[in-house]
């Protein structure tokens, strides 16, 4: 499947070859407070989805699990508890070195930290027993590339999931995340990240991810089977698994 010409960046429709530069500079811009920022976008509920993705995912001793756009090591440093072997991968340097530098804090040096583009990874085929990403694939420009990527480095047995913001399917509550997110988010990227504009993106991306079983479609068609979708809040965010067989 080859790249289309255009892709969205939020509401803007750019050229494919510029997007993935134009992210990468909203995620050097808010590298330094982008924890910070999702405990304030999320009233901290993030931690809460992160730890029941964790959960799905079972990280065990002895595995090999790949986080893809992991680069400030949320969702690691859950897993690395489990005595799996976690390689940290991101596009942006400046998003790794702030996981770098809070597992220095944590006395954590056991992870592995690689600078990859999720559309063309540098590992071989059948490497990893587990592929994780939380809150990334929307920030990809071509997101089929990037789930066979994660389809090709996976074992056969291998397990791949996906957190990811979604489609609200709560009457009355979606309408009000809505104005929430629409206009307080970037006032809050202001305020806390001294960067509005980067906050509206991010906003925006999320409404341009396709819903639920659209994206469940495309994790299909990647190659993987017993594909699942997992909502929570009623699709505010939502899991998405599958095997590869």
């Amino acid at each position: 499947m080859s790249t289309p010409e255009t892709v969205s960046f939020g509401y803007e429709e750019v050229a494919a070859t510029e997007k993935t530069a134009k992210v990468g500079e909203v995620f050097s811009r808010v590298a330094k407070k982008y924890d910070i920022m999702n405990d304030a976008m999320s009233g901290g509920m993030h931690r809460l989805w992160k730890d029941r993705f964790v959960r799905r995912v079972k990280p065990r001793e002895g595995e090999s699990i790949l986080d893809m756009a992991g680069g400030t090591g949320d969702i690691a440093f859950r897993m690395e508890r489990s005595g799996a072997s976690i390689t940290v991968a991101d596009i942006n340097p400046d998003m790794l070195g702030v996981g770098v530098e809070r597992a220095a804090e944590r006395g954590i040096d056991t992870l592995v930290w690689s600078e990859q583009n999720a559309e063309t990874l540098s590992f071989p085929d059948q490497f990893f027993d587990a592929y994780t990403i939380a809150f990334g694939i929307r920030n990809v420009t071509d997101i089929p590339a990037a789930l066979k990527e994660a389809h090709r480095v996976l074992r056969y047995g291998g397990r791949f999931f996906c957190l990811e913001f979604s489609t609200n399917e709560w009457p009355g509550f979606a309408q009000a995340y809505d104005a929430y997110s629409h206009h307080l988010v970037p006032k809050l990227g202001k305020l806390i990240a001294q960067d509005e504009d980067s906050y509206r993106y991010l906003i925006e991306s999320i409404r341009r991810f396709p819903p639920m079983p659209a994206f469940a479609k495309m994790i299909r068609e990647a190659g993987f089977t017993s594909v699942k979708v997992e909502p929570i809040m009623g699709g505010l965010v939502a899991i998405h698994s599958g095997w590869k067989a």
